[in-house]
Order: C-alpha cells, then structure tokens, then sequence
C-alpha cells in the first residue's frame, strides 16, 4: 500500500489554523493524504482581544478554542519546531513539556505559517524589562502587574514610590499600544474606588509612538482623534519619540528625559521568524519570498502566508499586509492550490482587498475604517 503524502502545517495562528481547516474541507477525506498541524500552543488565540483580557474585561475563554476541537480529521502535534529541512523534507520539533523530546515529522508539502516574534530593535534594557503582548500569558502577566502594582501603592509603607509604582509606559502607537493604553487606563481608573489611599492625580499613563500620528495604518484623522480622546481622559500622548532604554525601575525616552515607571509595554514592532532565515530561500524584508500563488520562490512543495510570507499585489504592485484577515484567505487560497498540485488541478492566484480597521480607544470609544468610510466614537466601538 502506497504512503500517504504528508502535508505539514506549522504554525497555530490565523494563518496556520485557517489553512489546517481550509486542508481538512477539501482533501480530509482522501485516505492518500494527512494533513498535520504543528503549533507550540494547543488552542487557537483570537489575539486582537487580547488587550480586554489584559483589563479583565474578558475572561480567557472567550477568545481561545482548542484546536482538537477546530481539527476534525488533521493530526495536531504540539511542539516547538526547531528546524525545517528543505532538502531532506523534515521537520524537527521539540515535544513535551514534562519529558521535553524531539521528533522529525516528513512532509511532501509543507506550509509555513510560523508567525512573527518581538521586535526589540536593540533598544537597551527592553527584552529583559518590558511587558510584551503578544500571548495569552503576556495579557494575563499585564493584568497581573498591574494588580500588583495597585496594591502595593495603596500601602503606606510605598508612599514613596508611589508614583513610579502607578506610572504606566507603553511603547508603540499601532493598534496594539493604542488598544493596550486604552484598556488598562480604564482598568486602573474603574479600579482606584477599592483603593482608599490612591488617586486618580496618583495615576500616569503614557503612549510613546516615534510617528507623528497614531494607528499609522489608518488615515491620520483618526489618528489625531484617537490621540485627542486619549489626552483628553489623561493618557500623555509622546508622539515622534521612542523609547531609549529600560530598567526594572524608569525607563528613558528618545529625548533624554527619564520616567520612574515599574511598568512598560512593549507593542513598538514585530520582527520576522527567526526560522525563514535558515531554509535557504529568497527573503526580502525578513520574509518569504512567494509568488501570487503563495509558493516559495525556486520551490513546488514549499507554501508561505501570513506573517511569513511577502505576497505580491497585482492591483497595487506593492504587496499584500500581514494582517489576520489576509492572512485567513491567504489560507484557503494555499488549500485549493496544495489540493490542485496534488491532483492535477490548476493554481489560483491570491488577490484580496482589505474590507477595513477597527481599534477601540476605551470607554465606548473606538475608530474605524471600512471600505474607504471613516467612524469614530461610539457607532465604531461598537462595530
């Protein structure tokens, strides 16, 4: 009896779980083939919420689900994978929390969707220092911190440093830091009445974004409203400056000035996989290079989306960003072509138009931008 071909999917996210699924609809019932999915975590992450877990908004198992539940006839291995050979076609993966050992999964296509990781940017201080949010942990670690910090500023014996304990920094003005600083501005403020000895003077929070308007990604009149909104309800807002270093105690902006702060989030970027570099392939800008069909430049059974993967736009000759919603047709569009190579069919290229943009600010308050509108306040909040 002839093996079955393999097909490798790594990564657990958008991109990775959207593809395992969009596999499984279309060749999950042909005996020929497994489908397996490689992910260091066993749950799929809805992670443009997590900043409501962050401000105990939300409880953890609203934006999770398992992803033996979502994988009806894929495999799923959960593991770190460490290595990718092109050549001899394997995987390594690091398995096991309790007996940590290492397996080399075959593969005939393999699809790379491995995410991205922090980018630090050689900022001094921040990888040892700073909060990131990018994990369900990094949410809960934030709203353990910040817990944290309340209650020992409420003690008398910390009366003096109460401040650097009540000052909260985070770097980056995109959708995560402007998401972040809105929800756990909200969070301290609705939490300082089971604090006798705290108030709101007490409290500083600051945004630090090196562009001269925030969430860049939208039109600047939504930046700039999002910025009023949030300097109006006390946030600082530090536009055009960056944050220069860290300690466990201040942390210093790009203009010299120090802030005694025990807390800073790190939202300012995101570097490529670590990974892509290794495999022997084009990159460009960190990335994979791939054709409109999602293949690897110069490869037949190597696939990349998502965070991973530089895909061309043909309407707008640049090329296609790395967000949740491309990334998740980007999946089905890997799926149809992976099932086509196998059985003879013909490739489809990707081509997607991003539908829009929502960020909330907190309080009810939000912005948004859909299909070339504009909203903002509460109509955006709550679309």
């Amino acid at each position: 009896m002839q093996s079955p071909r393999r097909i490798l999917v790594l990564g657990g996210g958008f991109a990775g779980v959207h593809a395992a699924m969009a596999l499984e609809r279309r060749l999950g019932r042909d005996p020929s083939v497994a489908i397996t999915l490689v992910s260091r975590d066993n749950y799929f992450l809805f992670t443009p919420m997590l900043h409501e877990i962050a401000a105990s908004d939300l409880d953890t198992t609203h934006i999770v689900s398992p992803i033996r539940k979502l994988l009806r006839r894929a495999m799923f291995v959960q593991g770190e994978v460490e290595h990718v050979d092109l050549v001899g076609r394997t995987v390594r993966v690091c398995h096991g929390a309790v007996l940590p050992h290492r397996h080399e999964l075959p593969f005939d296509h393999v699809v790379m969707a491995l995410g991205s990781r922090v980018g630090w940017f050689g900022t001094e201080g921040a990888a040892a220092h700073a909060l990131t949010m990018r994990t369900l942990g990094d949410a809960m670690a934030l709203r353990n911190r910040v817990l944290q910090c309340l209650e020992e500023a409420d003690s008398e014996c910390c009366a003096a440093i109460r401040r650097a304990l009540l000052t909260f920094v985070v770097a980056g003005g995109g959708f995560a830091g402007v998401e972040t600083i809105g929800a756990i501005h909200d969070h301290v403020r609705g939490s300082l009445r089971f604090y006798p000895n705290l108030r709101e003077a007490d409290v500083r929070m600051v945004l630090v974004h090196a562009g001269d308007s925030l969430l860049p990604e939208l039109d600047p009149r939504l930046g700039h409203y999002a910025a009023q909104k949030l300097t109006a309800r006390g946030v600082e807002v530090r536009l055009a400056h960056k944050v220069a270093s860290v300690e466990a105690e201040r942390v210093q902006l790009s203009g010299g000035e120090w802030l005694p702060c025990h807390t800073v989030v790190w939202t300012a970027g995101n570097a490529p996989n670590a990974l892509l570099a290794g495999l022997g392939c084009p990159t460009e800008r960190g990335r994979l290079v791939v054709d409109a069909e999602l293949r690897v430049a110069g490869q037949t059974n190597v696939w990349a989306l998502g965070d991973n993967a530089l895909v061309p736009d043909a309407r707008t000759k640049g090329f296609h960003p790395p967000t949740a919603q491309h990334a998740s047709r980007q999946a089905k569009v890997v799926a149809d072509n992976i099932a086509a190579t196998l059985r003879g069919g013909r490739l489809r290229a990707f081509s997607f138009r991003t539908l829009g943009q929502l960020a909330t600010i907190g309080r009810r308050t939000g912005v948004a931008q859909i299909m070339g509108l504009r909203f903002s306040g509460f109509f955006a909040w709550w679309l």
